[in-house]
C-alpha cells in the first residue's frame, strides 16, 4: 500500500535496489512495473526504452542526483520516486520541486526511503503526490499527516501565493489615526 493523492491504494510498483555486487550497467531489472534507479536507466536506456513507452518503467533518484540529468525523458515516465535515505536528507525536497518546476514533470511524484508522517504535509507542498511510508509505520496513522496543517505561510508548488498576498486586510485609510497623530 502507498498514499496517492490523500487516499491509500495498492501499490503495483516494485522498487530496484542493487547491492555493492551489481552494477547499474549488470543489474537485472525484472519484469513488471519497476521503478529503477536514475543511474541504471543512464546505463541501459536503449534497453528499457520500450518498457518505458509501455508504461512499465519508472525512474527514481538518490538524494545525489540531479533532475536535469534526466531532462529529455522526464516527461516519458509514469511514475518518478525520489528516494530519502534518511528522514533529515532535506535534498530530495528540492529534487521535487525542480522535477516539477523547472522541468514541469506532470505524471507521479513519489517519495520513498526513510519516508515518515511527520513530513508528508511538506513533502506534498514541494510536489509530491504520492508516498511510500516506511514499513514499520502505520500508513493510517502516515495519511493524517497531510492534513496537519489548514493554511500555509509560504509560497510554494502546491500554493504559488504567500498568505499575505492571499488575506485582504482592510487598510488603514488617510483619516486614521496612529498614536493620536493623524496621518
Amino acid at each position: 500500500m502507498i498514499i496517492k493523492n490523500n487516499i491509500l491504494v495498492e501499490d503495483d510498483w516494485q522498487v530496484l535496489r542493487f547491492n555493492e555486487q551489481e552494477t547499474a550497467e549488470t543489474v537485472t531489472v525484472s519484469e513488471g512495473k519497476v521503478i529503477v534507479p536514475l543511474k541504471v536507466w543512464q546505463a541501459q536506456r536503449d534497453r528499457l526504452l520500450p518498457r518505458q513507452q509501455r508504461g512499465e518503467i519508472g525512474v527514481w533518484f538518490a538524494s545525489d542526483d540531479r533532475p536535469k540529468d534526466l531532462k529529455q525523458d522526464v516527461q516519458n515516465f509514469p511514475v518518478i520516486a525520489v528516494d530519502f535515505p534518511v528522514f533529515s536528507d532535506g535534498r530530495g525536497y528540492s529534487i521535487a520541486y525542480n522535477l516539477r518546476v523547472r522541468l514541469g514533470f506532470s505524471g507521479e511524484l513519489r517519495a520513498i526511503g526513510d519516508v515518515l508522517r511527520d513530513q508528508l504535509f511538506y513533502m506534498r507542498r514541494v510536489g509530491f503526490d504520492a508516498f511510500a511510508p516506511r514499513p514499520d509505520r502505520d500508513i493510517h496513522e502516515a495519511l493524517k499527516g497531510l492534513e496537519d496543517f489548514s493554511e500555509v505561510y509560504q509560497s510554494s508548488f502546491d500554493q504559488k501565493l504567500p498568505l499575505f498576498k492571499r488575506v485582504h486586510r482592510k487598510g488603514k485609510s488617510a483619516n486614521e489615526t496612529v498614536n493620536g497623530r493623524s496621518h
